[in-house]
């Protein structure tokens, strides 16, 4: 039997240390290391984790490219964000804070995916499965629920079923039953899901990982986990509100730009992309921007809100990055003169859509504008464009395609400051912040 040896890690980034440590040198976190104890192998020369199988290295050249086949999970969202819909034998990581959907679209997915879907059920028992299935309408025959945490065991049953799609539920319920350490740490986490990932690529099966986020807004466990899956999905919404948007931040068989639309209901998640993320009459304070994400346009409607300030003025916004917000601010204060110092602002954007473009400051700006002035905008117009430090509104990618969004949703005006050659709406030339307000 080999030595075993013992060290810390951090449970956050995975930093190694001899002696355990109050604070991480990698993270800066404080109280995040575990102890992890392993068994040293007792190969020749202390190498007994190297496989007996002895390869040799392959000459690009002679490599033979394959075709990457995917069948569609049944949700025509999730197979937009995942490139087209899933890779056999591919690992998936999907997190998000705990009651956004993560299990609801996953069971979903297994009633939609016509062949034998394994779920493992770490968290919940199988009749608490049962009451979901049951609310979502899911009645088939092929879902097989699993309620088992040891890696080994449930490795040994994916090699023998023969299924279409395993799902894992979660992944920090698992654990590896030669190490010592509990459920969740830092050893389990990795050693469980090197453990799925070799099945995954040896019977060809993917595998779906649900994991829980941290307060921090990461996945719980070391980021080492994010490195060793194929594709990283993460659910963002607020609880409150029925969107819900998917996004992809790796994916090694597509892109990382698209997102997918899902709205919560008694139904469970459904398609998302027909909702309407603006008010359709104009209200004092409100401004309508079309931004992208991914390859799709999105009509949204910006609310800002100026009002006198009783202290320090203070600056709220949701949706749209503060530090932009404060950019904007200072610019229209000196080249508008407008005493935005002396007043309290808040920005929101509809929907609970997190905006990561430039393209919508332009709707920013009228939106304070308009709640500055006491003024609506008038009725079925949108604005894009981008504004630059010194005043100048510049043009942003995509225009023709957000434009023929914006018609299809009834708007019959643009302003902006590069209107294309036979635009399908009425195009306004700004390229001033100081011409909105002649616009207005």
């Amino acid at each position: 039997m080999g030595r075993k040896k013992s060290y810390f890690q951090c449970r956050n980034c995975g930093y190694i240390a001899q002696k355990w440590l109050g604070k991480c040198p990698g993270c800066g976190e404080w109280n995040s290391f575990d102890e992890v104890v392993e068994e040293e192998g007792r190969g020749k020369g202390g190498r007994g984790w190297l496989s007996p199988v002895k390869v040799a290295p392959i000459p690009l050249s002679e490599v033979k490219g394959e075709d990457v086949i995917r069948f569609s999970t049944g949700e025509p969202e999730l197979d937009l964000v995942l490139g087209g819909g899933v890779v056999p034998g591919s690992l998936i990581l999907i997190g998000g804070s705990p009651g956004i959907g993560k299990s609801t679209l996953m069971l979903q997915v297994a009633g939609k995916v016509g062949g034998r879907v394994l779920y493992i059920t770490g968290e919940e028992s199988p009749s608490q499965v049962k009451l979901r299935a049951d609310r979502l309408g899911i009645g088939t025959d092929q879902i097989f629920l699993y309620p088992e945490i040891e890696v080994g065991r449930i490795v040994e049953e994916i090699q023998r079923g023969e299924y279409q799609l395993v799902i894992v539920d979660s992944i920090q319920t698992l654990y590896w039953g030669e190490l010592q350490s509990s459920p969740g740490s830092v050893a389990q986490i990795r050693e469980s899901t090197f453990q799925l990932l070799r099945v995954a690529k040896e019977v060809g099966v993917p595998i779906f990982l649900i994991g829980h986020i941290t307060k921090e807004g990461v996945i719980a466990g070391p980021r080492l986990l994010e490195h060793i899956v194929d594709t990283v999905l993460y659910f963002e919404g607020e609880g409150s509100r029925g969107l819900r948007i998917l996004r992809s931040f790796k994916n090694r068989f597509g892109s990382t730009s698209e997102i997918g639309l899902f709205e919560i209901g008694e139904r469970g998640l459904v398609s998302g992309k027909s909702r309407s993320f603006f008010s359709p009459e104009p209200q004092e304070g409100s401004g309508v921007g079309v931004i992208i994400e991914g390859n799709r346009p999105l009509v949204l409607e910006i609310q800002g809100l100026v009002t006198d300030s009783y202290g320090v003025p203070r600056r709220v916004s949701t949706g749209f990055d503060l530090g932009r917000l404060n950019l904007i601010l200072a610019l229209l204060e000196k080249r508008l003169q407008l005493p935005f110092n002396r007043l309290d602002v808040f920005v929101n954007v509809s929907g609970g859509i997190k905006i990561h473009e430039t393209g919508a400051d332009l709707p920013v700006i009228v939106a304070l504008l308009s709640s500055f002035r006491n003024r609506k905008i008038s009725k079925g117009t949108v604005f894009i464009g981008e504004v630059t430090l010194v005043g100048e509104i510049r043009g942003v990618s995509g225009i023709e395609q957000r434009l023929k969004e914006a018609k299809n949703l009834g708007f019959q005006r643009a302003v902006l400051p590069n209107p294309p050659k036979n635009p399908p709406l009425k195009c306004y030339r700004v390229t001033q912040v100081e011409q909105l307000l002649e616009w207005m």
